[in-house]
């Protein structure tokens, strides 16, 4: 053989047509692994994106409830001034000046003194979700506002954004309560828990004093 002839020979074997079986299987091999890491790591971004999503909705829901909040807070006390320019005193009864807000921190306990302040800014007895013929409705509730949702059912509180009853107190009203306990203001303490149901939750609450 010349040496033109090696020398071609030798390219051959060198080139991508002479590349042997083995060569091509652990470059071919090469070649899944790498993309299955891209792979890994595509699906690794898009989790922590999805999670720093979530958290941001979780964080807009709760401030939109809050928001909401106030809104019907302030609203709520508005009615009740011009319930009292009527009547000359608050919406009160026995649940309402039992129910000290510096105490109670569960809003499962806050029910029957939220009803009674139902039925009296809506002009409705026992909850009935249609004011009493000739009573003067102080305020329009949404059905969103109610529990239950279901509209054919009667009332059993004024529900807040977070789904539990707002907290209605006559407790330190000296009107409303000739002998007054401990509360927060000489009227009345309108709140919403945001959702909390213990004491170290009460700092969250959201409340008109």
């Amino acid at each position: 053989m010349t040496n033109i002839e090696e020398v071609t020979a030798d390219v051959l074997r060198h080139s991508s047509f002479g590349i042997n079986s083995s060569f091509v299987i652990r470059h071919s091999s090469f070649r899944r692994a790498f993309t299955l890491i891209e792979l890994v790591l595509v699906v690794g971004i898009i989790t922590v994106l999805g999670a720093l999503v979530l958290s941001t909705v979780g964080y807009a829901r709760k401030k939109g409830a809050r928001a909401r909040a106030e809104t019907e807070i302030a609203a709520i006390s508005a009615a009740c001034e011009n319930y009292k320019a009527d009547n000359g005193v608050y919406p009160a009864n026995s649940d309402t000046n039992a129910l000290n807000a510096q105490t109670s921190v569960d809003p499962t306990g806050y029910q029957a003194a939220s009803l009674h302040l139902y039925n009296a800014l809506f002009g409705a007895t026992a909850g009935s979700r249609t004011p009493n013929t000739g009573a003067r409705s102080y305020f329009v509730f949404k059905p969103n506002m109610l529990f239950p949702a279901d509209q054919t059912q009667t009332v059993q509180y004024i529900q807040d954004p977070f789904g539990n009853s707002y907290g209605y107190s006559t407790i330190d009203n000296p009107i409303a309560n000739p002998s007054p306990t401990p509360g927060y203001n000489p009227t009345f303490d309108l709140w919403s828990s945001a959702g909390g149901t213990t004491a170290n939750d009460v700092s969250k609450w959201i409340k008109n004093w």
